[in-house]
């Protein structure tokens, strides 16, 4: 009977388990929902902000075009890494890491610094590259104003040449079973002749370009790592939720086969005892 108790011990153990992840299935799908509504409300104001940009960049003279334009040799490159402070979600941090390498190895003997968001990315590529800053306290409390203090920091540094080119890496949210890994030129900011040219100078400015476009583009740069950022929570939550979701069809397939087996155990020594028994009553007749 020892054996049985063991099974059952394991049948509670499995079913316990399969409450937690149906649990953090539950609450990641709850997350996600909150955080797809973040990226839907801040697509149109960070699109329409990009645009507005590249329109008025596009009729400045190069003495009067703002430093973040600038396009330098790559010396030196800074990789922005977006992951998330906890794990249970799959391949979501690790497929991350792994294009952070195989974008390393792209620069050659430049090799590139690294500004991580999320403890997970920050605590496997700093023992391998130069990691800057580490920034695992946002999600803790995510808001523009502190994603704005990253983005301040990082284009006084590329003002001051210490970096010649800002790549963000990050997970894009598709759906809740995909997230897509994504490669983003932050700095220097891309100039997009097609737009630029359909732009006419049918537009008064006022007080003029040049002050407009020192206002407008650190609050474009902060809003496109937001934006980042809130699409990697998003793929973070997919990928959770489903991870959680197979962890739980794991559990429940498991649990159903030790049922099995315990069933099968406690019929056999059923059948035993009823042997012995007639054995035993057997002897005695006889």
């Amino acid at each position: 009977m020892s054996g049985l108790k063991e099974i059952r011990n394991r049948i509670s153990s499995v079913s316990s388990t399969m409450q937690i992840t149906n649990a953090m299935k539950m609450v990641s799908a709850a997350k996600l929902k909150k955080a797809q509504d973040s990226i839907t409300a801040t697509l149109p104001y960070s699109n329409k902000l990009s645009e507005l940009i590249k329109s008025i960049s596009a009729s400045l003279d190069s003495a009067e075009s703002n430093p973040l334009f600038e396009k330098r040799e790559i010396k030196k490159p800074l990789l922005i890494v977006i992951t998330s402070n906890k794990g249970l979600c799959g391949g979501f941090n690790s497929n991350i890491i792994k294009e952070v390498y195989s974008l390393a190895s792209n620069y050659g003997t430049n090799t590139p610094d690294l500004l991580t968001i999320g403890k997970k990315g920050n605590d496997i590529l700093s023992k391998k590259l130069n990691v800057i800053s580490s920034h695992k306290e946002v999600y803790d409390n995510f808001s523009y104003s502190v994603v704005k203090e990253i983005a301040d920091e990082v284009m006084k540094r590329f003002e001051n040449e210490e970096y010649d080119e800002v790549v963000l890496v990050y997970n894009h949210f598709k759906n809740a079973a995909t997230q897509i890994i994504t490669k983003e030129q932050y700095l220097p900011i891309l100039d997009n002749s097609e737009t630029n040219a359909s732009v006419s100078g049918d537009y008064i400015f006022e007080p003029n370009r040049v002050k407009i476009l020192d206002e407008l583009i650190p609050k474009s740069l902060a809003i496109q790592l937001f934006k980042a950022i809130s699409d990697s929570i998003a793929g973070e939550h997919g990928a959770r939720m489903t991870a959680m979701h197979k962890a739980t069809d794991n559990a429940s397939e498991l649990r159903d086969d030790l049922k099995l087996t315990y069933n099968k155990a406690r019929q056999t020594a059923i059948t035993n005892e009823i042997l012995e028994i007639v054995g035993g009553a057997e002897a005695l007749n006889s």
